[in-house]
């Protein structure tokens, strides 16, 4: 499984990165997830836009899903024959997003897979289990199982023991660390620490940490600090560009030499 950060960021992207969302490449299958403000540009100099096999939106909120509706636009104005794009988000979370275009324009671009948070089902080659997370909107955090990876996903959220669950033993774990430590009190309950994800990782015994959703501004070395405090495995924080292979590539024995063309 390839997984490509496209953005890192939480609530409004800055010059410099996108918010969060991610590609992840696993059997030929190409799945979007989370296309938040800014992440059409830096996921279309990666691969076309016809070549995005499906979506997955946690939740309605536009710095997860507000990409969609441009990425509708590349796929239906350049070519109105393709096949309709499946979207599986939340029933009801992007009615609001996908109404803000002409009537007729893309309708024919996609085809919403409408779930309830706690469903389980197939999505090209992963079975996925979602959990109803704690956040302001309907919020599915989500585990995508492929025949040899897991990769688990929060999407935005406060404190919930569910998280252990959805995180256990998995290949990696993204997870929402909008904060380093404290969580003001404006936001208590619906969105995470750094700190709070390093304890909740190590419970579950999650081989590997990314912390995304930042506010902007944050430095990324106080949020892997703070997840480190608890957590001894790999904890990096999402950057754009970063790609991650799960699970990771095992290293040759030290001494052994490497086969520049493998």
């Amino acid at each position: 499984m390839r997984i490509t950060v496209l953005g890192g960021l939480g609530a409004w992207p800055t010059a410099d990165q996108a918010c969060s969302g991610f590609l992840v490449e696993h059997e030929g299958f190409r799945l979007l997830i989370d296309p938040g403000y800014a992440t059409l540009q830096p996921l279309l100099a990666r691969v076309p836009a016809a070549r995005v096999d499906a979506v997955y939106v946690s939740h309605g909120h536009p710095d997860h899903c507000a990409d969609l509706q441009p990425l509708l636009r590349a796929r239906v104005l350049a070519d109105r024959s393709g096949p309709p794009l499946p979207v599986h988000a939340p029933a009801g979370s992007l009615d609001r997003l996908l109404a803000i275009d002409e009537p007729g324009l893309v309708e024919s671009a996609y085809q919403v897979r409408a779930f309830a948070p706690g469903d389980a089902f197939e999505l090209g080659p992963y079975r996925v289990d979602t959990w109803s997370l704690p956040h302001w909107v309907p919020n599915a955090g989500a585990r995508f199982a492929g025949r040899d990876a897991v990769l688990a996903y929060t999407g935005d959220t406060g404190t919930s023991p569910d998280l252990v669950e959805l995180a256990r033993d998995a290949d990696l774990l993204i997870a929402d660390a909008t904060y380093p430590e404290e969580i003001p009190d404006r936001h208590a309950g619906n969105l995470s620490s750094a700190a709070e994800v390093g304890r909740y990782a190590a419970e579950a015994s999650t081989r590997r940490v990314l912390l995304t959703h930042l506010w902007p501004g944050t430095p990324p070395d106080r949020a892997v600090a703070a997840a480190r405090r608890a957590y001894r495995g790999p904890v990096q924080v999402a950057a754009p560009g970063l790609v991650l292979r799960v699970p990771e590539p095992e290293l040759p024995p030290a001494g052994e030499a490497t086969d520049p063309g493998a």
